[in-house]
């Protein structure tokens, strides 16, 4: 594919200023004074503004993103300073991940609503007062509405770090390289948060963990009083969606949660479960009938929307379960120290983040298809290769046997994604966009919930039958979404 031209420096003078002499290599200002431009074929220079909205854009998206792989590590000893069970433990890594999930269906309106920066703002202050509140939590309860808080603040402070970054390039080379580096801080941040929690943990207990936002967040404020605002732009909020998606997707981690706890035929199981199913109805009502939804209905019968959005599910699911199981395999299981589980990921994230660099190559040669379809195979081969884990299984061997958790998905996510932005016109590409992150989301937070009701064996222990039950239902979900992309998905 050609490169694009790079666009030559304007000469054009602004308002109120004299014209501009264009010299090969140079640009002369009223002043007289000479100011090198951009070497020809790199664009024209970015202004100080832009690097600033970039690095607060970038600190905030990685605050986030580390957030989830730390708190995984610190969880048995969070378990052990405030005595919540799994089901406890559970509730701290879903409160967070659900509301990530239900929220950024109606978080890129808001933003443009009240504009990126005031947006930004907002969601990275209740994301810092929130870690706070995390850190001083006396008891399990307090945690997790705390990180209800969290996971609101990171539903805002997602799509709005995307905007900012628009906002500030307009030169689309220099956003992209910009997008770019936002993506590999992403990546970096999952590669380096179990360590941070690990390290954080072992030297100053788990509420470091939390307490480490508080600086992050003041800078990030500190740089956007040096960001110009943000236009505002009509957006409309659908407020009944958003209702109804948040009180579904509560019900069901609820009675996923807790079923494996209290019982599957409980009257609190059972009572979540129909308010799951009735707020799921109610939702579907409300998007056909709401004149701007915000997930419309008629885009899911694409199935070059649909059948991406059910592999995002999937392979998160396989992803974010792994992660949790293996977070408590390392250190219940095992005996290993925080630190020591959190370098057990350091590989794993290396090879992920080679293979998001390997996997657009590949569907640019063999087709976005046969892309999808084998990063699902892999991972299925990965929930598999895990079954025969124990307690003393070889580190060495662990490693090697985690090597398909590292390729599966981030073979087939960034080939989903670039299929599913091209099967829609592009004034629905924020809703897409809005729509597979939440799926992706909220199937992590369900595998969460499943395996954690699956791994408390007798008197609160790790199961391993239970570990093994839910990599085999993993691996069957994968499975099926592996078929249906064959099946259904165009072959180029």
């Amino acid at each position: 594919m050609p490169a694009t031209p790079a666009p030559s420096p304007s000469t054009a003078a602004g308002p109120g200023q004299g014209s501009e002499q264009s010299v090969p290599g140079r640009r002369r200002l009223r002043s007289g004074r000479a100011r090198p431009s951009a070497p020809p074929g790199e664009g024209p220079a970015v202004p100080r503004r832009g690097r600033v909205a970039l690095v607060a854009s970038l600190l905030g998206f990685t605050v986030i993103t580390i957030d989830v792989s730390a708190v995984n590590i610190a969880l048995p000893a969070i378990r052990d300073s405030l005595s919540g069970g799994m089901a406890g433990l559970q509730w701290v890594v879903d409160a967070y991940t659900l509301m990530f999930a239900a929220l950024m269906l109606s978080a890129g309106a808001l933003a443009d609503r009240i504009g990126a920066r005031r947006a930004y703002a907002w969601g990275v202050a209740l994301f810092t007062l929130a870690s706070l509140a995390c850190a001083l939590a006396p008891g399990i309860g307090v945690l997790v509405g705390a990180r209800v808080a969290q996971g609101a603040a990171a539903a805002i402070v997602m799509p709005a770090s995307l905007a900012l970054i628009r906002q500030a390039y307009d030169d689309t080379r220099a956003r992209a390289r910009a997008i770019a580096l936002w993506t590999v801080g992403g990546s970096v941040a999952m590669a380096a948060g179990p360590v941070l929690g690990g390290l954080l943990t072992d030297s100053a207990g788990w509420r470091a963990v939390f307490l480490l936002n508080l600086p992050v967040g003041a800078v990030i404020l500190g740089l956007l009083v040096r960001v110009p605002r943000s236009p505002r732009r009509p957006a409309a909020l659908d407020g009944g969606g958003q209702l109804t998606a948040v009180l579904a997707l509560a019900g069901l981690a609820f009675a996923v949660i807790e079923g494996g706890h209290l019982g599957w035929t409980s009257g609190p199981v059972l009572t979540a479960a129909a308010l799951a199913l009735v707020s799921g109805y109610a939702f579907y009502v409300v998007e056909a009938r709401h004149r701007q939804p915000m997930v419309p209905l008629g885009m899911l019968g694409d199935r070059r929307v649909a059948v991406p959005l059910a592999v995002g599910f999937a392979v998160n699911a396989a992803f974010y379960g792994g992660i949790f199981l293996l977070g408590l395999y390392y250190q219940q299981l095992r005996g290993m120290s925080a630190i020591a589980a959190g370098l057990m990921f350091v590989p794993m994230s290396a090879v992920v983040t080679a293979t998001n660099l390997v996997s657009p190559r590949m569907a640019e040669r063999i087709g976005r298809r046969p892309v999808i379809v084998t990063g699902q195979l892999v991972f299925t081969g990965a929930m598999l290769a895990m079954l025969p884990l124990a307690a003393h299984t070889p580190v060495w061997l662990v490693l090697v046997l985690l090597l398909p958790l590292s390729i599966g998905g981030a073979l087939a996510v960034p080939a989903l994604t670039a299929l599913l932005m091209d099967a829609v016109p592009q004034e629905r590409a924020g809703t897409a966009s809005g729509l597979l992150n939440s799926l992706r989301q909220t199937g992590g937070a369900l595998a969460v919930a499943l395996f954690g009701s699956l791994l408390a064996g007798p008197g609160g222990d790790f199961s391993l039958p239970g570990m093994r039950i839910g990599l085999l239902a993993v691996a069957a979900l994968l499975l099926a979404t592996a078929a249906l992309s064959r099946l259904l998905l165009p072959r180029g």
